[in-house]
């Protein structure tokens, strides 16, 4: 497990950058050097957006059985782990069982593990991240502030006070489906500061890519449908729902797809699940498919109309052949 030596949770708060909305980009040289993000093995390859399993009986995330799912998806070869993502279902866990779930990953997990710590406060946000650094984490990831809507100089400022009172390699994380979007200039103004170790965009827009891959910085696709493109395009990997179901097929898309090798096969697989998947409200479908692998979820947050129960049905019988389909191609 990567360690990096970090600010303790209960050391003093450093102080906060001055920041005017409308001030020119801060270069590096006017940021304070301890929060330079630097990291002994940068993160690369497939990181599972990991499903947080959840008790039947509260709103907890059942340690036992998310610590299997990590060690089920290592054992398919993956590189690292993102918890607490949007497939992780974070806003619904309090941050106590958070920081718990943190530890415990970074404590049992072969790999790096980064964490999501994203919060509806800043200080809510500063809090998990610290925590998670002290635990063990490789790295955090911030979203920008979410529910209510900011301008894009307040998601700048938010993103740089978050980078300055946490002290650790922090990942933008952009994904606008869900909340506020990280528009491609702020992005870019954010990673010239010097304070970010680089950035999740799961935008699926290939512009995104090609403008912040262009920075030299590390970029994670969140969008499985582009992900071999983007690998053969200079990605540092890609933070994957899927690979959190069917991690087997997105290490093979990884690997094809960096040795030059066609992946117009594994793309088409990946299509045929995304697809499937992404017609009902999210991240049910994927828990779902964990689930027939035999890894423990807990309940979905939200119940289904009756239209979808008829159709997940018919998704659980597709999908039963299809894992076995998947599976029999990677032994071969």
């Amino acid at each position: 497990m990567l360690k990096l030596p970090m600010a303790s949770a209960s050391a003093t708060q450093p102080p906060s950058i001055a920041l005017d909305p409308s001030d020119d980009i801060p270069h590096l040289h006017a940021l304070p050097s301890w929060i330079v993000p630097s990291q002994e093995k940068p993160l690369r390859g497939v990181l599972p957006a990991v499903i947080t399993p959840r008790n039947h009986d509260d709103v907890s995330v059942d340690t036992a059985a998310a610590i299997d799912l990590l060690q089920f998806l290592e054992s398919k070869g993956v590189d690292a782990h993102t918890i607490f993502g949007s497939t992780g279902e974070f806003l619904h866990f309090d941050q106590d069982d958070r920081v718990r779930y943190a530890a415990a990953a970074a404590k049992h997990c072969k790999v790096p593990i980064l964490v999501n710590a994203s919060h509806s406060t800043l200080d809510g946000s500063v809090h998990l991240a610290r925590e998670a650094m002290d635990a063990g984490a490789a790295g955090v990831m911030v979203m920008a502030p979410y529910y209510y809507r900011y301008t894009q100089p307040s998601i700048r400022a938010y993103c740089l006070e978050f980078a300055a009172r946490v002290k650790a390699p922090v990942y933008l994380y952009n994904i606008p489906i869900f909340t506020n979007e990280i528009e491609i200039p702020t992005g870019l103004d954010l990673l010239s500061t010097g304070a970010f170790a680089g950035i999740k965009d799961s935008t699926g827009r290939w512009e995104n890519f090609e403008a912040f891959v262009g920075t030299g910085l590390p970029v994670f696709t969140g969008s499985d449908l582009i992900y071999s493109r983007a690998a053969r395009a200079g990605a540092a990997g890609t933070i994957s729902g899927m690979a959190s179901v069917v991690p087997e097929l997105m290490v093979a898309t990884d690997h094809a797809a960096r040795s030059g090798a066609d992946t117009t096969a594994l793309d088409a697989r990946i299509a045929e699940f995304v697809n499937r998947a992404m017609s009902f409200p999210f991240p049910i479908a994927f828990k779902e498919a964990a689930a027939i692998r035999g890894l423990k979820t807990g309940p979905a947050a939200s119940p289904l109309g009756p239209e979808e129960c008829r159709r997940m049905e018919q998704f659980r019988g597709w999908f039963k052949e299809w894992i076995q389909e998947i599976e029999a191609s990677v032994r071969a």
